[in-house]
C-alpha cells in the first residue's frame, strides 16, 4: 500500500479509537439525566456505565485473537457495525434492563472494532520512526476522546437529551464502516488455520469479564462484599483454567512463548499502571468541579478541554521525543510528570476554583499522558510479526482496560475511605478523599517510574521501503 493511503486508512482508525474511549465517559454526564427520566435505582444506574466496561474488557484479548484468525477489516467493519446497532437500541429503549443489554452489546463491539483498529494499524506501519508516529496518532485521538467524553456528555445531554450520546455512535459508526472497506487492507486470515482454541476462548473470555464484574462491583460495594469475592474467586480459577489449557492444546488462542518476551510482559504491565494512577482522574476531577465547586455537568465538561488539547498537541510530536531521547527514557519522564501532576492535584480547596486548583495540574498531566500511552504501546508491540498484530493489539487493549478498571475501583475506594474518615462539613471531607486518591495514583505512577529502568528495548531494524512507498508529503 502506497504510503499516502497508509495514513489515510490510520485517520480513519484513530477516528474509530477517539469514539471507542469517549464512550466509556461520556455516559457518565449523561447517567443521572437517564435515571430521572426512566426511573432508574442508582444501583441499576451504576451498571449502566460498568455493563459497557465489562463487555469491552472481557472480550478485548478473544477479539484480538480473532482479528489474527478471520480478517482484521472484516473484524472491525462487524465491530462498527454491532456498535451502531446497539446504540440505536439504547437511544430507543424505556428500561433499564434493554439498556443495560444495549450497554453489553455495545462493549461487545467496541472490543471488536478497538482491537482489530490496532491490529490493522500495526500491520500498516512496519517497526521503527513510522510505526513510533501512528502510534502517537492513534493514542493523541485515545486521550482526546477519554477528556472529550465529559465534555461531549454535558453539552449533548444539557441541549438534546440523554439519547444524543447514544444516537451519536450510530451517525459515526456508520460514517466510518462507509470507506472502511475503500481505505483498510482486506487483512486475509494470517492466524494458524489448523483449528480454533474454544476452551481457551471461552475461559479467558468468561475469566476476564468476571474479573472486571468483581472489580467493579468492589468500587460499589467493597473488596470484603460477597459478590466480589465470589466473582473474583471465579475469575482467578478460569483465568488459571486458560494458562493450563494453552499448554496443551494443539493451536493455542495465546501462545505461552508469547509471555516469555520480557518487553512484552513489562510493557503490558505499564500499560495498565498508566491507565490505573491517571484513568480515575477524569472522573475524580468531574465530580470535585460540580459537588464542590457547584459546577453545572457542561461547565465541568469542558473544564477538562485544555487538557484534551494539551494531549492532541503533545501526542503528535512524542515519536520525535523517541528518536531522539530513546523509548525508555520517554517513557520513564512520562511517569515522572505523572506523579508531579498528581501530586500537584492533589492540592486541591474546597473554597477553591478551576482555574487556580484544576486548570495547572491538568496542563502538566496532559504533557504526561502522551508520553506515557505512546511509549508503552509502542514497546508493547516490538517486533510484532504480521500473524501476531491482533494478539498483541488485544494484549495491549486489555491491559490498559483492566488498568482503567482497577484504577477507578481503587482510587475511588481510597477517596470514600478518606472522605468517611474525616470530621465536619461535606465539601471539606469530599475534598480531603479526592486528595488521597490523586496522592496514591501519584504512587503507582512513581512505581511504574521505576520498572521502567528494567525495561530492555530491542533493536528493531529499519524496515525497507520502496520508490513508490516514498512520499515527501507524508509527515
Amino acid at each position: 500500500m502506497a504510503a499516502a493511503d497508509r495514513w489515510r486508512a490510520l485517520a480513519l482508525l484513530a477516528c474509530t479509537q477517539f469514539v471507542l474511549i469517549l464512550d466509556t465517559s461520556i455516559i457518565n454526564v449523561a447517567a443521572p439525566s437517564i435515571g430521572r427520566d426512566l426511573g432508574i435505582s442508582p444501583a441499576e444506574l451504576s451498571w449502566v456505565a460498568n455493563a459497557y466496561l465489562i463487555s469491552f474488557g472481557g472480550l478485548l484479548l478473544l477479539s484480538g485473537r480473532a482479528a489474527d484468525l478471520l480478517g482484521r477489516r472484516r473484524l472491525f467493519i462487524a465491530g462498527l457495525g454491532t456498535l451502531a446497532a446497539a446504540s440505536l437500541l439504547g437511544a430507543l429503549v424505556g428500561s433499564a434492563p434493554l439498556l443495560i443489554t444495549a450497554r453489553v452489546v455495545q462493549g461487545t463491539g467496541a472490543a471488536m472494532a478497538a482491537s482489530a483498529a490496532l491490529a490493522l494499524l500495526l500491520s500498516l506501519f512496519e517497526d521503527g520512526p513510522e510505526r513510533h508516529r501512528a502510534l502517537s496518532i492513534f493514542a493523541a485521538m485515545a486521550g482526546a476522546g477519554g477528556a472529550a467524553g465529559t465534555v461531549l456528555g454535558g453539552v449533548l445531554t444539557s441541549w438534546l437529551g440523554w439519547e444524543s450520546t447514544f444516537a451519536l455512535n450510530v451517525v459515526v459508526g456508520l460514517g466510518l464502516i462507509l470507506p472502511a472497506r475503500r481505505l483498510l487492507p482486506a487483512g486475509n486470515r494470517t492466524g494458524d488455520e489448523g483449528g480454533f482454541d474454544l476452551p481457551g476462548a471461552a475461559s479467558v473470555t468468561g475469566g476476564l469479564a468476571l474479573l472486571a464484574y468483581a472489580l467493579v462491583n468492589a468500587g460499589e460495594s467493597g473488596w470484603q462484599d460477597p459478590v466480589t469475592l465470589l466473582t473474583g474467586a471465579l475469575a482467578v480459577s478460569l483465568l488459571t483454567a486458560f494458562v493450563l489449557v494453552e499448554r496443551r492444546v494443539r493451536h493455542p488462542l495465546v501462545p505461552p512463548a508469547v509471555f516469555r518476551r520480557r518487553t512484552l510482559r513489562l510493557a503490558n504491565v505499564l500499560a495498565g499502571m498508566w491507565q490505573m494512577s491517571l484513568f480515575p482522574l477524569f472522573f475524580l476531577v468531574s465530580l470535585y468541579l460540580q459537588s464542590v465547586l457547584g459546577h453545572e455537568p457542561v461547565v465541568s465538561g469542558l473544564g477538562l478541554l485544555p487538557l484534551s488539547v494539551v494531549v492532541v498537541l503533545v501526542a503528535s510530536g512524542t515519536d520525535r521525543l523517541i528518536g531522539r531521547f530513546g523509548l525508555r527514557a520517554v517513557m520513564c519522564t512520562g511517569f515522572v510528570l505523572v506523579a508531579i501532576g498528581l501530586v500537584w492535584q492533589s492540592t486541591l480547596s474546597p473554597s477553591g476554583s478551576f482555574a487556580a486548583d484544576v486548570l495547572p495540574p491538568s496542563l502538566l498531566l496532559g504533557v504526561a499522558l502522551p508520553l506515557v500511552s505512546v511509549t508503552t504501546a509502542v514497546a508493547a508491540t516490538l517486533g510484532t510479526e504480521r500473524d501476531e498484530t491482533g494478539l498483541a493489539s488485544g494484549l495491549v487493549n486489555t491491559s490498559q482496560q483492566f488498568g482503567s478498571v482497577i484504577g477507578l475501583a481503587l482510587l475511588s475506594g481510597v477517596a470514600a475511605a478518606r472522605t468517611a474518615a474525616v470530621p465536619g462539613p461535606r465539601d471539606v471531607a469530599t475534598t480531603e478523599g479526592f486528595s488521597a486518591a490523586f496522592l496514591a495514583g501519584a504512587a503507582l505512577a512513581l512505581v511504574a517510574a521505576l520498572l521502567t529502568l528494567r525495561l530492555v528495548v530491542p533493536t528493531v531494524p529499519a524496515p525497507v521501503t520502496t520508490a513508490a512507498d516514498r512520499d515527501p508529503a507524508v509527515p
